[in-house]
């Protein structure tokens, strides 16, 4: 899996002080994306076990107060970004379980496959659907466009 970008400090996308990481890869491709540098899988860096070493540590820093990790992108849950991903999450769940996950994807959660919900049973919130410029506000929480739904799971410890 490669990234395009790791914010140590994000307060934008999700809720608090956030460590937000931005995958590269996304199938979707929507009119109007804002970060259409992400959609080639192969942009970027390759995710190496020392970014993901870093994203734990920030995550554990006290004199910054996290509430947790971002997932976006590209696409998170692009097929090839599922095994990555799929370390990750259960890494931050294990050693962080204090922080929460939101990721966005472009992918329906009812439409996700089996490797795909392996994933998002880690995580606290999804955001998913593609973007749709029609339907596009800068007035909703979180979201791009109306149509992406905004999906709260209550997580037990794993």
């Amino acid at each position: 899996m490669n990234i395009h970008q790791y914010y140590p400090i994000d307060v934008v996308n999700g809720p608090g002080t956030r460590c937000t990481l931005f995958v590269s890869g996304c199938i979707h491709q929507c009119r109007g994306c804002y970060n259409q540098s992400t959609w080639s899988p192969s942009s970027g860096v390759q995710f190496t076990p020392e970014m993901e070493e870093q994203i734990i540590n920030d995550l554990k820093d006290t004199r910054i107060k996290r509430r947790g990790l971002s997932l976006s992108g590209g696409d998170p849950l692009l097929p090839a970004n599922v095994a990555a991903v799929l370390h990750l999450v259960q890494r931050v769940k294990r050693e962080c379980p204090d922080k929460d996950i939101w990721m966005w994807t472009g992918y329906l959660l009812g439409e996700l496959s089996d490797a795909q919900r392996q994933v998002v049973d880690y995580v606290d919130t999804l955001i998913d659907g593609k973007f749709e410029q029609e339907q596009a506000s800068a007035m909703l929480e979180w979201r791009g466009s109306a149509n992406q739904v905004i999906h709260y799971f209550k997580k037990n410890e794993l």
